[in-house]
C-alpha cells in the first residue's frame, strides 16, 4: 500500500527490513546502539561486524544517543549504504512517550535528508521490547512521517516495513485514516 505526499511515496510493506532497496533503513535502537536483540540483532548480524563497530565509534565520540533522536553508520554488508539508528522511547503511558516517539522518526528522516538520501525504510520503533503499543505507535509514527514529507525535504520514498500481517493491517487503517 502507498499513498503520494508532495512529490514523495510513503510506502507500507510486511516484510524483512534488511531486505529492502533503500539508500537507507532504520534501527530501532537503544540509546547504546548496542545491537544485540529485535530489529537491531537482526540488523547487526546481517550487516556483519562493521555496523557495530562503527556504532561503538560514534557512541566513543559523541556520547549515547538521546532517547528520540538518531545516529548514522554504513550498512555494512546490508543493501541499504546507510543505516539510520533512532531511540525511541520505552513506553510509560505518557504523553512524552508520544513526544518522544515522533521526534525519533523526524530524527530518522532528518538524518537521511542531511545525507543526500533519497529512501529510507522504518520499523515500527519501540513496539518490541521497550513495549510501545503498536496501535498508539502506528498512530504518532505515520502522523510524523507525513508532517515530515509536507515539509521541505528530497526523500522522495519512505517505507515503513513492519514484521507480521497484524502489523501491516494496523498501519494501513491508520494510513487510510490519517490521508483521507
Amino acid at each position: 500500500m502507498n499513498v503520494q505526499i508532495k512529490g514523495a511515496t510513503l510506502e507500507l510493506v510486511e516484510g524483512d527490513i534488511t531486505a529492502l532497496d533503500t539508500d537507507a533503513i532504520v534501527n530501532a535502537a537503544n540509546e547504546r546502539l548496542a545491537h544485540g536483540g529485535g530489529v537491531a540483532g537482526i540488523i547487526a548480524r546481517k550487516g556483519g561486524p562493521t555496523i557495530q563497530r562503527e556504532s561503538n565509534a560514534w557512541v566513543r565520540q559523541h556520547g549515547p544517543v538521546s532517547t528520540g533522536s538518531a545516529a548514522i553508520t554504513s550498512g555494512g554488508n546490508l543493501k541499504a549504504r546507510h543505516v539510520i539508528h533512532a531511540v525511541g522511547p520505552i513506553y510509560d503511558g505518557t504523553a512524552r512517550s508520544a513526544e518522544l516517539l515522533g521526534s525519533a522518526v523526524r530524527a530518522a528522516l532528518q538524518l537521511a535528508d542531511d545525507h543526500g538520501l533519497e529512501s529510507v525504510a522504518l520499523p515500527a520503533i519501540s513496539t518490541g521490547i521497550f513495549g510501545y503499543p503498536v496501535e498508539e505507535a502506528v498512530q504518532v509514527m505515520l502522523r510524523a512521517a507525513i508532517a515530515y514529507l509536507k515539509g521541505e525535504t528530497s526523500l522522495e520514498r519512505v517505507v515503513f516495513c513492519l514484521y507480521g500481517q497484524p502489523t501491516f493491517d494496523i498501519f494501513a487503517r491508520e494510513l487510510a485514516a490519517q490521508t483521507q
